[in-house]
Formats: C-alpha cells, sequence, structure tokens
C-alpha cells in the first residue's frame, strides 16, 4: 500500500506565519489546490495521513479541543469531498520536551504504520511520501524511509534552496503537484 504523509499547516491548509497557529476553525483555510489533489490521492487508492506539530497546545495558545475541532471540520469538508484521509497525528509537545513524535522524529509515522500493519495492510516504504512545506519535514520524511516532497505552498520558499541541509527527492509549487509526482511513480 502506498502511503502518503502530509504536514498540514502550508500544505492543506494555509500557512498562518511564523510563530503563529492556527488556532481555531475560523482561522483554517483549505488552499486551492489541497481539495483536488487529495481527491487525486484518494482517489488512487493512497493512504493519506496527516502528520503535524501542534505545539500551541501545551504552550496554552489554544485547546486541545480547539485543535480537535479543527481536525472533525476539516476531515468532514474533506470527507464532504469524497476524500477519506487514514489517520491525522499531531504532536502538542513542545521541543524541550523532547518526545519521539516531534518531528524530525519519526515517532507519529511509526504510529501510522503500526496502525496499518494492525489492519493487516503491507506497507511499500519505498512507494510512499511525506510531503510539506518545512526542511524540517523533509528531515522527517528522510528519516522514516520516505521519498519527500517539498511544497512552496507554505512556509519555505525556492530561494532558500541553498541553505537546506536536507533536500528533498522533489520540489513542487503546491500539493497538487505534488500529487502529480506521487502518482507518476
Amino acid at each position: 500500500m502506498r502511503l502518503v504523509f502530509l504536514d498540514r499547516d502550508g500544505v492543506i491548509n494555509e500557512y498562518p506565519g511564523d510563530g503563529d497557529y492556527v488556532k481555531s476553525w475560523e482561522e483554517f483555510r483549505f488552499l486551492p489546490a489541497a481539495k483536488p489533489a487529495l481527491k487525486k490521492l484518494a482517489d488512487s487508492n493512497t493512504a493519506i495521513f496527516v502528520i503535524s506539530n501542534q505545539a500551541g497546545v501545551s504552550k496554552g495558545i489554544y485547546s486541545q479541543e480547539a485543535l480537535d475541532l479543527i481536525t472533525s471540520n476539516m476531515l468532514r469538508e474533506l470527507g464532504d469531498y469524497g476524500i477519506k484521509i487514514k489517520g491525522v497525528f499531531y504532536c502538542i509537545h513542545r521541543s524541550e520536551e523532547n518526545c519521539s513524535c516531534r518531528k524530525p522524529k519519526t515517532g507519529l509515522i511509526e504510529k501510522a504504520i503500526v496502525q496499518l500493519k494492525k489492519e493487516g495492510k503491507e506497507v511499500r516504504l519505498r512507494e510512499s511520501f511525506f510531503v510539506g512545506d518545512t526542511v524540517r519535514d523533509i528531515e522527517t520524511g528522510k528519516a522514516g524511509g520516505l521519498r519527500t516532497i517539498m511544497v512552496f505552498s507554505g512556509k519555505e520558499k525556492p530561494e532558500n534552496k541553498i541553505k537546506w541541509e536536507t533536500p528533498p527527492d522533489f520540489t513542487a509549487a503546491d500539493l497538487l503537484g505534488a500529487a502529480d509526482i506521487i502518482l507518476a511513480g
């Protein structure tokens, strides 16, 4: 089974800006390419997971309930569009907590793989991807044994390529461009 792991902010929804968070459903805005891209992936029998750091919860900037509401509304709206997300996993810890789930560590990827294996699914990591808008996302994907795609719809910009210590396997303007790369094989 091909898996696609997606960061959330800057990939699926608008990036809130450095140091800021999407704190409520009212602040959540799907990027224009997100639904068509996710539909393409879902229709190709790709298992889609969202993997995102959301330390704003542990920092007290927004509540776990607010994060849960954002997630349930996002999943409902995607479901209305015919898109099934296999799983959404968040790390709500601060970096200084040194947990195993905060990207660039791979704890959330491992959690998703365990879920699939419990369901008896065969996981083919070489055919799977991590799509993100930061170098941290690319580091996470590489550490998890995945192919990586940097999208320029969020934090990172193409002109910063020379500074990247961990280059992605591919780059794309947005999630729709990433979906085309993934489906091309």
